[in-house]
């Protein structure tokens, strides 16, 4: 089968760059096309290899990751869903990163965070806080307990609650790791100045706020404000 696209950069004998992208809606020799390109004293790095037609061995050509040009459509620039969606998944990748490397998810950090803010909570509240099935609750607390950065205990007052406590351990674990995300943060938004920074956050959380109401059962009061 023919490849519909095939992207890469090049560089001339000068050793200027810039972008290469072939697409085809037609059946194309990719292996002939670059062959050609590669005869007129360019060198190519392609982010996939090119086809030759059926029954012949395509030609070889280096491939390397992304090309190192940005390929981003000046258009989308505009759309504020498109920016959300490129720049969280650059921060998603530094935050998993720094979450990964302790042993961590994202889901193990939420419920240290929420007991840090919160205090004490039954593991039933807890669940509903995070819009969370129990069971999956109940094997990210158990994560937890493993490692000691929570403990679990009967309410007294109820025997068949279970209350969920942040341990000395897992505060100080949850401090050092917020100083480790707050690096990713760093990278992320570096050409902002601080209180650009502090604007951003601010919206960003009247956003967040928007579209994360209070799970049902949920007092209010016990969010975090928007502002």
């Amino acid at each position: 089968m023919d490849q519909p696209v095939i992207s890469g950069t090049a560089h001339d004998p000068s050793g200027t760059r810039f972008a290469v992208v072939g697409i085809s809606n037609m059946p194309t020799d990719w292996a002939q096309v670059f062959r050609s390109l590669a005869g007129a004293d360019l060198t190519l790095t392609l982010t996939a290899p090119p086809l030759a037609p059926e029954g012949t061995t395509p030609e070889r050509v280096p491939v390397s990751g992304p090309p190192s040009m940005s390929m981003t459509p000046p258009s989308v620039l505009g759309l504020n869903a498109y920016l959300m969606y490129a720049i969280g998944k650059a921060a998603r990748r530094r935050l998993q990163d720094r979450l990964t490397s302790r042993g961590l998810r994202l889901w193990h950090l939420t419920v240290l965070a929420i007991l840090a803010d919160l205090g004490p909570q039954a593991k039933t509240v807890l669940a509903a806080r995070l819009d969370m099935n129990a069971s999956d609750l109940v094997k990210i607390v158990n994560d937890l307990v493993k490692t000691g950065h929570v403990d679990c205990d009967r309410d007294p007052d109820d025997r068949r609650r279970v209350v969920v406590r942040l341990t000395p351990a897992g505060r100080s674990a949850l401090a050092e790791l917020n100083a480790d995300i707050a690096t990713a943060d760093d990278e992320l938004l570096g050409p902002l100045t601080p209180e650009e920074r502090d604007t951003l956050a601010s919206l960003l959380r009247r956003v967040h706020h928007h579209l994360d109401p209070s799970p049902a059962g949920t007092p209010a009061a016990t969010r975090p404000h928007p502002g």
